[in-house]
């Protein structure tokens, strides 16, 4: 298998799930095409969710935990057969991922949790809450920052998706515009994301 840095950069887009319909919103990510999927701790069941799902990922494709703030978290996640993780912040889970062996994408704002997050081994760098600073704020990072692999996450919706790319994003995670609506009109939605990321299908 590719590394997980490889595969951001190749697929170039992260479906972030949360909700009931878990389960069936994952099955059918993969089935459109997307590749790099993840199930965040804050969804009834997501370990479970993960641990049934993981045996179905397509190859090539990777199946994550989101929201990962805790040492155990990560053992958890380990656990369930997940194959990256994803923190909302650059704290201790990070090192724990990477002491796992778990690839891990690291949520920070501001140049010096991007400092910290490499510090911590993180794979990439989750530029969160990107809506805050928007493509404006990736390019002035990029200017200290040029070789760290950005995945732009919060309030991006295809035309962001599209902009952040252009200014040197190597991926984007998108929650909401993506999965918002459950299954209904998914593979759809799907479509128009890997469209405007350039992602293979």
């Amino acid at each position: 298998m590719v590394s997980f840095t490889t595969a951001l950069t190749t697929h170039r887009l992260v479906a972030i799930v949360r909700g009931d319909e878990a389960r069936a919103v994952v099955r059918v990510l993969f089935e459109s095409g997307v590749r790099l999927v993840e199930v965040s701790l804050t969804s009834p069941d997501a370990l479970e969710v993960i641990a049934d799902l993981a045996s179905e990922v397509p190859e090539g494709g990777w199946l994550g935990v989101g929201t990962i703030r805790t040492p155990g978290d990560v053992d958890d996640a380990v656990a369930a057969g997940a194959t990256f993780a994803v923190s909302p912040a650059t704290t201790v889970a990070v090192r724990a991922s990477v002491a796992a062996g778990l690839p891990v994408l690291a949520g920070a704002l501001t140049p010096t949790e991007v400092e910290t997050a490499l510090g911590f081994g993180a794979d990439a760098v989750k530029l969160f809450p990107a809506s805050l600073g928007g493509v404006g704020y990736l390019a002035a990072l990029r200017a200290p920052f040029p070789d760290v692999p950005f995945v732009p996450v919060g309030g991006v919706g295809v035309a962001e998706a599209a902009a952040y790319l252009e200014a040197g994003a190597v991926a984007v995670g998108v929650g909401s515009p993506l999965v918002g609506g459950g299954v209904a009109g998914l593979p759809a939605r799907v479509a128009r994301f890997l469209d405007a990321t350039g992602s293979p299908v």
